[in-house]
């Protein structure tokens, strides 16, 4: 019985963490508070992008736990039936991502050892080859259980000014990891002639924020740089499967540090020679964007739309998307409202047509979108966000 727990814990190496928060505001109308990008499905997989994060981890994760708001729980909820609730923990209110890993990573702590290896992974990315992220993180957490704050680079196939870098120096010489380099610095998202120099350089990697440690290496390295927002997570940790959990959160949760896990560990551990990477190429996107969907959706070959990706919600219940595309080669519409939609002569436009919002834009003003949402909520318009 010991060799066949060990088998499967070899198998399945990580307790894996999910951060599912932020509303998505550049896929504004469709990403909005209350059904943020997560929850959706944006890929016409006929699943959100949320499943098929946790199904893309079970091959790896002896355990999967979400983080996630407490006005998204039931919904999370409900797109994740076969989830533990044990393995739900909600967030009060957004404290950026550091505080929602780190207190996943106290609970798994107290209830599996510190010495579980923890992993966390967005909850609203898109991966084309499963099988190579699966063998990256088979690798980083290699490379976790020797000590490391490992992070899977993701090959960068351009230069891209949205993205983070990771600086990759020589091998990080770990068994389990043939891949494992060691990083030399993160770095924020550059120019254009910066990011082209990143490209020709040839050891520059996009940061996709997967981190894998031990939860106690974690939790060691955040104790040590922000030492008050550790004692934070270790105390909600230490309530969370006790009658005081809810007590100990609203005491102690408003008063913790919002930072990102990159600026509190992964950034300055790096500096001080502690991370390692494992480098893949695993058509990776973090849907960012219209510019990313319209990337990411196949163009119909047949009908009257033709020529044009179209995205509905018809897999999820809601209604298909009634559309004609003439003379528009690469024209994206997303739809929700089964209203009809023509488009003439509109090459690549963007088209989002909800019930209460239109949005028309182009794949190059995709990133200005967020713009339009920030206007909405300085007049004062909430039932549009």
């Amino acid at each position: 019985m010991k060799d066949q727990h060990r088998q499967r814990r070899d198998d399945r190496p990580i307790h894996a963490i999910i951060p599912a928060g932020g509303a998505g505001t550049r896929l504004w109308p469709l990403s909005r508070r209350a059904r943020p990008k997560f929850l959706l499905d944006l890929t016409g997989a006929g699943r959100s992008l949320l499943q098929g994060t946790v199904a893309r981890l079970e091959p790896v994760a002896a355990s999967i736990s979400v983080v996630t708001g407490a006005a998204h729980l039931a919904a999370v909820a409900d797109q994740l039936p076969g989830l533990p609730r044990e393995n739900l923990l909600a967030e009060p209110a957004p404290r950026d991502s550091m505080a929602a890993i780190g207190l996943a990573a106290a609970v798994i702590a107290a209830r599996h050892g510190r010495e579980a290896i923890v992993g966390s992974f967005a909850a609203d990315h898109v991966i084309a080859d499963e099988a190579a992220f699966v063998g990256a993180v088979r690798q980083a957490a290699a490379l976790a259980g020797a000590g490391w704050v490992a992070t899977i680079g993701v090959e960068a196939t351009g230069p891209s000014t949205a993205f983070g870098y990771i600086h990759c120096g020589g091998p990080a010489d770990v068994a389990g990891a043939p891949d494992g380099r060691r990083v030399l610095a993160f770095t924020e998202k550059p120019d254009a002639a910066t990011a082209a120099a990143y490209l020709a350089a040839g050891d520059y990697r996009w940061n996709a924020g997967m981190f894998v440690a031990r939860a106690g290496v974690l939790l060691d390295h955040l104790a040590a740089r922000r030492p008050a927002l550790a004692a934070g997570v270790e105390a909600i940790a230490a309530a969370w499967d006790g009658p005081g959990r809810e007590e100990v959160l609203a005491a102690v949760w408003p008063g913790l540090e919002p930072i990102a896990i990159d600026h509190a560990i992964a950034e300055p551990v790096a500096a001080a020679g502690g991370v390692a990477t494992v480098p893949v190429s695993m058509g990776w996107d973090d849907v960012g964007g219209f510019d990313a969907l319209a990337g990411l959706v196949p163009a119909r070959a047949t009908g009257a739309a033709a020529g044009a990706a179209v995205l509905d919600d018809a897999a999820g219940g809601g209604p298909g998307a009634d559309v004609e595309a003439v003379d528009s080669p690469g024209a994206l519409v997303a739809s929700t409202t089964g209203r009809r939609i023509v488009l003439l002569g509109a090459a690549g436009l963007v088209v989002v047509d909800t019930p209460d919002a239109l949005l028309v834009t182009t794949p190059g003003r995709a990133q200005d979108v967020k713009g339009v949402v920030d206007r909405l909520g300085a007049q004062g318009r909430a039932e549009l966000l």
